[in-house]
C-alpha cells in the first residue's frame, strides 16, 4: 500500500483528488493538508510514501514545504 499525503488549499479540489486516489486499490490517502505549514507537520507525523503537493498555497508555498519535508526526511 502506498501512503499519500495530499496538500491542496482549495477544499473542493482537495476532496476531488482525494476521491480519485481512493479508487486506486494500492493507494491510501493518509492525510490531507490545507496549506504548506500543515503539510510539513503532517509529513513529519504521518511519514507518507508520497506527498502530492500544490505549488501555490498560503502560509508556505509548495516548493518551500517540499524543501522542508525532504530536509527532515531525505530517504
Amino acid at each position: 500500500m502506498i501512503g499519500v499525503l495530499l496538500a491542496e488549499d482549495h477544499p473542493v479540489v482537495r476532496a476531488g483528488i482525494e476521491s480519485l486516489l481512493a479508487m486506486a486499490e494500492d493507494v491510501e490517502v493518509v492525510g490531507a493538508a490545507g496549506d504548506g505549514e500543515e503539510a510539513v507537520e503532517l509529513a513529519a507525523e504521518l511519514q507518507p510514501d508520497v506527498v502530492l503537493i500544490d505549488l501555490s498555497m498560503p502560509r508556505l508555498d509548495g516548493i518551500a514545504a517540499t524543501t522542508r519535508i525532504v530536509a527532515a526526511r531525505p530517504e
